[in-house]
């Protein structure tokens, strides 16, 4: 009998669907006529998951006691028994009661397995052990109950059930995951939006991990060698050299571009082990790229080009990043490099991403004039090879007796003199051909040793000789000039296009160009100069590098941008053809420049637009929210004066209540006007120290009438890191908000827990509540929701509340109260240190 076949939902938290789906796909296969049955699954009172169990078969569960209380557990023995094609079993990950046959659930599936049956099962990715500390990091809970990762990864089909933390907590507010009493405490904890979604991306890269897993199997056993780009897999070839951690760090940027990017170190050794890198130094780069949460891998080849591509070919990679060679210019001579080889025979597939770094120049410098770009000691070698090595050729040839011919000694003649042109230049080979001419006529042609020529054929020989040598060093000095040429083109082309690609996104900063400038042309300092006009002093608008010029006449290279603009470098005279792109520079940085002043322009417009908008609310909350308090008073204070009318004593404690109530209103409003302004102006200064929340929020509650506020703070908490009398006005200002909006009869609660190194206070509503594209609004200054009446207040009170909120080092957000209404989460600094110890007293008070 074979194994059966397991088949896993995955999830990434409670409620989010692998139960509906497995019992979903159990019907299918029922109407399909597969023997199904129902081993143990769980509705936890979810109606619509109850409902989809009908028309199931169960197989009946064992009942077992333990202390005390009985439960239920899978009964495996009867599963085995009644020997179902398909057996559902729900929680892999779940701990059985003692007594049973196994002490896992898991367990009980591997025997189910054994015996030939299919099962269906759900876990979450919380439950996988290798996961364990990463989601206790996340939701600081630690899973107590496991399952083997090895047991998951062996199933035949995983499918992930997915959704969305939105989506998901909306479920639970509705309490189609769990209990109402238990909502508002599973939102507020665990199925925090922030946990949701770092829960969801463990499970879809885990999940992708075991696609890529799949798909490796696949190529192997249907021998696919060509890419398949399903993801990025990055390759860095490494030799053991100091540039391997550039290449290793470039590699790494490169794969945080895509999501679930992967990078392979390889190092390629050759069979007989004759190599000269550190072992010190290829240890450094494998601590690094296991850093950045790549893996190193040695290979041995001969052929290190058909390696490295075998290799990136073999483990699915995308693109391979090497570094420029370190070897000297006339290394090329013994072949192209491995870059070069590379990057041909990679085919359409395999990008090949080619790294400057330290050891090959010194920045990004457009290449210089021809014999610049040679360097002396190559000219030197070019005069060595085109001069001296005919003479040593003509003695060696002579000490041998000359036994090759005339024919075989030219063609000798000829490769010195190709050879000094590829390595000198034009003139060294020139110098060649003229000296290996008489050197031909002199010891090899008759009559030797005289600069005579008897044969007519030996004279036309040594002429054509000559001809060509000249004609083959013209060829090589103008093949060498033109390739230089187009890769001057070609680097300005890439600098122009990058200045262009800048000024359309507009990303570049004016230090950022500069320091670009800097590099390209392996300068010391880059300053842009300014004046006001022809006779005002010269100005520094931005520079780089260090001791920049004040005026352009102090560089070594200046490029005027206009009449009172220019671009002054320092470090080394530049030739005239870099000039070019040096203007192309100039001007670029007068636009950035010009650009970060409008910017800053449009900043201080828009911020005295604010204070223009908030001077009108100001002016319009003068004019009517302060004024309605002012009447009452007046209109009280005139009667109470009146002498036509006798009062009562009822009379005169009403019309005094109601000076008293307006003075109040009154206060309240120039106190939230005062403070704003305090946030506008940034005047607030916060004196934190760490002091209990039961010391502030209690008296925050005095302007709010008795009974309607629940106070929730367990003495326990730690203390918080605030400013006292802001965290006052704010908890003050959040509630009278939150008694103001709720319904009568309706308490206020205010509660406060402790999540890692924060500490939140929740003032939970009852009220209308707000839209989603509305919460950020109620947070600006005077802005009411809805239809509030105008004589509720002039719309600061949120403002406030936040603005000192973040003066603390904290956030003030809104979020839906489960069940209709709103809950402002107040989030504050824990102060280090250890809790205090509960002291037995209620933390649940009214207020």
């Amino acid at each position: 009998m074979g194994r059966g076949k397991l088949r896993i939902y995955l999830g990434a938290a409670p409620g989010v669907g692998k139960t509906y789906a497995m019992l979903s796909e159990a019907h299918r296969r029922v109407e399909r006529g597969t023997d199904c049955v129902v081993g143990f699954v769980e509705h936890h009172g979810r109606a619509r998951t109850e409902v989809m169990l009908h028309g199931l078969e169960e197989v009946p569960r064992r009942e077992l006691e333990y202390r005390g209380t009985l439960f239920t557990e899978m009964d495996v023995d009867a599963v085995l028994a009644r020997h179902p094609a398909v057996a559902l079993v729900d929680e892999m990950a779940h701990t059985n009661v003692p007594g049973s046959t196994h002490e896992k659930r898991w367990q009980d599936i591997e025997e189910l397995l054994r015996a030939g049956i299919d099962v269906v099962s759900t876990v979450n990715i919380q439950h996988l052990e290798s996961l364990g500390d990463v989601v206790e990091s996340i939701t600081g809970v630690r899973q107590r109950e496991t399952v083997p990762d090895e047991m998951v990864r062996r199933a035949d089909q995983i499918e992930l059930v997915d959704m969305s933390p939105q989506a998901l907590r909306r479920r639970m507010a509705h309490g189609n995951v769990y209990k109402p009493d238990k909502v508002d405490a599973a939102l507020s904890h665990y199925f925090r939006p922030g946990n949701l979604t770092a829960l969801r991306e463990l499970a879809l890269l885990w999940v992708a991990d075991r696609v890529d897993e799949y798909l490796q199997e696949y190529r192997g056993e249907h021998n696919i060698r060509s890419t398949w780009q399903a993801r990025e897999r990055i390759v860095v070839g490494v030799t053991g050299g100091p540039e391997g951690r550039t290449l290793i760090r470039r590699a790494a940027r490169l794969a945080e571009k895509g999501a679930g990017g992967e990078v392979l170190a390889v190092y390629i050794a050759r069979s007989d082990g004759l190599t000269a890198v550190s072992p010190k130094e290829l240890t450094v780069q494998r601590t690094l790229v296991e850093d950045l949460g790549g893996t190193f891998h040695h290979v041995i080849g001969d052929d290190v080009p058909s390696a490295l591509l075998e290799f990136a070919r073999g483990v699915n990679a995308t693109q391979i990043v090497l570094g420029s060679s370190r070897r000297k210019t006339w290394q090329y001579v013994f072949g192209p490099g491995v870059g070069t080889t590379v990057a041909r025979e990679s085919g359409p597939d395999l990008d090949v991403h080619i790294v400057t770094h330290e050891e090959v120049a010194k920045g990004r410098g457009l290449p210089v004039a021809r014999g610049a770009r040679l360097g002396r000691q190559r000219i030197i070698w070019g005069w060595l090879v085109g001069v001296v090595a005919p003479v040593l050729l003509s003695l060696l040839l002579t000490a041998l007796h000359d036994t090759l011919g005339l024919a075989n000694d030219v063609l000798l003649f000829l490769f010195l003199t190709v050879l000094s042109a590829l390595l000198g230049g034009l003139r060294p080979a020139l110098a060649s051909a003229a000296v290996s001419t008489l050197l031909l006529n002199f010891y090899f042609t008759p009559p030797t040793h005289t600069l005579t020529i008897q044969d007519p054929k030996n004279l036309v020989a040594i002429t054509i000789f000559f001809a060509v040598a000249v004609a083959v060093a013209s060829v090589v000095d103008l093949a060498a000039r033109r390739t230089h040429q187009a890769a001057r083109l070609r680097a300005e082309s890439e600098i122009l296009s990058f200045l262009a690609g800048s000024v359309l996104r507009g990303e570049t900063t004016l230090d950022a160009l500069l320091e670009r400038v800097r590099e390209t042309f392996a300068m010391e300092s880059v300053a842009l100069l300014e004046r006001g006009g022809d006779v005002e002093p010269w100005t520094r608008a931005g520079s780089v590098g260090p001791a920049p010029v004040d005026r352009p006449e102090n560089a070594d290279v200046d490029m005027p941008v206009g009449d009172h603009m220019a671009l002054a470098l320092s470090g080394r005279v530049l030739p005239a053809e870099d000039r070019r792109v040096l203007a192309a520079f100039a001007a670029q940085a007068a636009v950035v420049l010009d650009r970060q002043r409008l910017v800053g322009e449009a900043e201080h417009a828009r911020a005295l637009a604010e204070g223009n908008r908030i001077r009108t609310a100001l002016l319009a909350a003068v004019s009517h929210d302060l004024r309605t308090p002012l009447a009452g008073i007046k209109a009280a204070v005139t009667s109470l004066r009146s002498d036509d009318v006798e009062w009562s004593e009822e009379d005169q404690a009403e019309l005094l209540e109601g000076i008293e109530d307006g003075a109040d209103r009154l206060d309240h409003l120039v106190g939230n006007l005062l403070d704003m302004s305090r946030l506008q102006t940034g005047t607030v200064t916060p004196l934190i120290r760490e002091i209990d929340l039961d010391e502030v929020v209690p008296m925050a509650l005095g302007g709010v009438p008795d009974g309607s506020v629940v106070l929730d703070v367990p003495e326990s908490l730690p203390m918080v890191a605030v400013d006292p009398g802001l965290l006052e006005r704010t908890v003050a200002n959040i509630v009278e908000n939150a008694v103001k909006y709720s319904p009568e009869g309706q308490h206020v609660v205010v509660a406060a827990s402790t999540l890692g190194s924060r500490v939140e206070v929740r003032v939970v509503d009852s009220g209308p509540g707000v839209p989603d594209d509305a919460k950020d609004r109620i947070f600006e200054p005077f802005q009411r929701h809805g239809d509030a009446p105008r004589g509720a207040g002039v719309g600061l009170g949120l403002a406030v509340a936040r603005g000192f909120a973040e003066a603390m080092g904290g956030t003030l957000a809104a979020e839906d109260t489960p069940g209709g209404g709103m809950t402002m989460v107040l989030t504050l600094r824990a102060a280090p240190g250890p809790a205090p110890a509960p002291s037995g007293q209620p933390a649940r008070v009214s207020s």
